[in-house]
């Protein structure tokens, strides 16, 4: 994600870690002040209903401003319980762009697909951000979705994001006409995390990791 101006204190210091258990946001971007990209458009996602056999979870309804969008590829695997992985997976990436976005780090959309260690982390990150000022706008591309199911129940989902279409602003409603990024090695984030059904049928996101300009998202 380019960054319009210098970063502030606190969100240098989260681009020293790696780890996210998050999402991707306001780490270590290589673009330099004032260097803006394209990516205006409406976000809005809603998650299929849940099978009759499982509980059912009043799920938040998240839709982003139209100055910021995310997009989602490899929706579908062929087998239901995987599909299920990937949407609560991918509503957990919205609701933490959502809760900076509004400035909420008790986001309650967020801790409905967050738990545990990442849930604590979630919050913080979104702080970082609240205590900054700072908002994002454009578009932010996830891609190379993998879901693989383990013997205990839990998920493991692992997915790049593309932020070459991303900047980070103070006043994002205003952007007009952002022009296209560099793309840069730093815009390309790998991420590996665990998720967990919850007693509602929820597939909560509760730890992960990212690696920053991984060369498999840049193949």
């Amino acid at each position: 994600m380019k960054r319009r101006r210098t970063a502030p204190a606190a969100l240098a210091a989260l681009a020293a870690t790696s780890l996210l258990l998050t999402a991707c946001g306001s780490d270590d971007e290589g673009g330099g002040d004032d260097e803006k990209i394209k990516g205006a458009g409406d976000a809005s996602s809603t998650p299929p209903s849940p099978k009759e056999s499982e509980p059912e979870a009043n799920r938040p309804e998240l839709t982003l401003p139209s100055y910021a969008k995310l997009t989602f590829e490899d929706a579908t695997t062929g087998d239901a319980t995987k599909d299920a992985v990937l949407s609560d997976s991918e509503q957990r990436f919205i609701a933490l762009y959502d809760a900076i976005l509004k400035a909420d780090t008790r986001s309650s959309a967020l801790s409905f697909y967050t738990s545990g260690e990442a849930l604590a982390m979630s919050q913080d990150f979104v702080k970082d951000w609240v205590d900054a000022d700072d908002k994002w706008a454009g578009a932010i591309r996830v891609f190379d979705r993998k879901v693989t199911m383990k013997e205990d129940g839990t998920a493991a989902v692992v997915f790049c994001a593309d932020e070459s279409d991303a900047v980070i602003t103070k006043d994002p409603a205003n952007e007009k006409d952002l022009p296209t990024g560099s793309g840069s090695k730093n815009a390309y984030v790998l991420y590996n995390t665990l998720l967990e059904k919850s007693a509602d049928g929820v597939w909560q996101t509760t730890k992960g990791l990212s690696d920053r300009g991984a060369a498999q998202c840049r193949a």
